[in-house]
């Protein structure tokens, strides 16, 4: 069998354990009946193996990487029609399943893994539920609660609309190459809420003014963004640190600032 050469410039590093694609393929949980499921990146197609002995009701797999797809028709012909050329940041999401919602699964690129993140929030109607592998350090930050030193702009906007799950460490000795870091597994979960009183633009506008200057007190990153205006709320958080609101608290301030830069 040939080997494909992984590629840098994609982030790519190939698992080669089949227990972990396994694991990662068993945690799939078909959210509200949903068996569709969109994996990105196969590479040499590890997963998608995993992901086939699921018997989900659909599979199509995204991948940017010519080699690969050459790969999988080559060695993997009985997926050859459900193959996507093409990259995940760009395509539109919907017509990929006529419409119908979706499941994301795959050991992600590292390089667009927060940009992979920042799609399914926008597309969170569409996608219901998310099983991926990340660096640690990202996946951790997803997961991680207020508090934590690694909680941050994504963990927030994520767990407005997602529960997040951490479910488990992989060593660097199972991919090729191995990367310099260790990996995680998480889970996301798309939960009750259906909207923001605000809009999606403005809470992620506060958010990411709140943690661009992440050692400041609310009162001072928002300087900017209140413009000498005095919110009406009925806690006073501006003392606090962006890191110590919970997504509810952040939901809670963004709109006092709406609405006192609308009234």
């Amino acid at each position: 069998m040939k080997r494909v050469k992984p590629k840098k410039h994609l982030g790519q590093h190939f698992l080669t354990d089949e227990s972990i694609a396994a694991n990662l393929a068993g945690a799939i949980s078909r959210h509200h009946g949903v068996s569709r499921v969109l994996e990105i990146g196969p590479g040499t197609g590890i997963l998608t193996r995993a992901l086939q002995n699921r018997n989900f009701d659909e599979l199509k797999i995204i991948e940017i990487d010519l080699e690969s797809i050459e790969f999988l028709y080559e060695y993997h012909p009985e997926i050859s029609a459900d193959i996507i050329q093409g990259d995940f940041l760009k395509i539109e999401l919907e017509p990929i399943f006529n419409g119908e919602k979706y499941i994301l699964a795959g050991n992600f690129p590292y390089n667009i893994s927060s940009q992979i993140l920042f799609r399914l929030f926008e597309n969170r109607e569409l996608i219901p539920e998310l099983v991926g592998m990340f660096q640690r350090e990202v996946a951790k930050r997803i997961a991680s609660g207020p508090g934590s030193k690694e909680y941050g702009i994504l963990s927030v906007l994520l767990q407005i609309y997602y529960d997040v799950e951490y479910l488990f460490t992989v060593d660097e000795d199972v991919f090729d190459p191995p990367p310099k870091v260790k990996s995680g597994v998480i889970k996301l979960t798309r939960n009750e809420r259906t909207a923001l009183p605000i809009g999606d633009n403005f809470m992620k506008m506060v958010v990411k003014a709140a943690f661009n200057q992440r050692r400041k007190t609310l009162r001072n990153s928002l300087k900017g963004v209140l413009a000498g205006k005095e919110l009406a709320l009925e806690e006073d958080i501006l003392h606090l640190r962006p890191e110590q609101l919970s997504p509810e608290t952040f939901i809670t301030l963004a709109t006092a600032i709406h609405k006192t830069m609308n009234s």
